[in-house]
């Protein structure tokens, strides 16, 4: 028996959102509201197409350009520097994990451009080829190269004295 385009669509969304939750994380330095908004408007915009998905080859890959797209452009909305300040956020439960480098680490990528945090995103967290990263950008694969060579250098100049620190520990 056939799966119906909702269910196909469903096993791929219980298959995918929590990978797409952390990259989108990774994108949002750590604002996990605005994570997950973009989270449930990329799989809004893969369910509206999801009949066409049969012409594309991974819709898991293609779900990663879309969530990076849909980043880049909240970015360029005059409220997206917007931050509310009034209640302190409530506190993660203790995972074992070193709190002080994940905050370095996502302070430094919220420090990089939106461009050059998704270059990051996409090549070093999601594994991605450079000529991956070059199409879901929508740019050359020299830019590309020359968005991680400055990005990564701005990392280490930011986490310099302190990645050895953490390092250290």
């Amino acid at each position: 028996m056939r799966k119906s385009r909702a269910d196909e669509f469903q096993e791929f969304a219980s298959a995918r959102t929590g990978h797409l939750f952390r990259s989108a994380c990774l994108l949002t330095s750590g604002d996990t509201h605005l994570a997950e908004d973009l989270t449930q408007e990329t799989l809004g915009r893969m369910y509206a197409h999801w009949g066409r998905m049969a012409r594309v080859g991974n819709p898991a890959a293609y779900a990663q350009t879309v969530l990076v797209r849909t980043f880049l452009s909240h970015q360029r909305r005059r409220s997206a520097t917007e931050r509310p300040l009034g209640e302190l956020p409530d506190r993660a439960p203790d995972t074992g994990e070193d709190p002080a480098l994940r905050v370095a680490l996502l302070d430094a990528l919220a420090q990089l451009a939106p461009k050059d945090r998704a270059v990051v995103v996409l090549r070093y967290w999601e594994d991605r080829s450079i000529e991956e990263t070059a199409e879901a950008l929508h740019v050359s694969s020299a830019a590309v190269r020359t968005r991680c060579v400055r990005a990564l250098g701005k990392l280490r100049q930011r986490l310099g004295g302190s990645l050895t620190e953490f390092a250290a520990r």
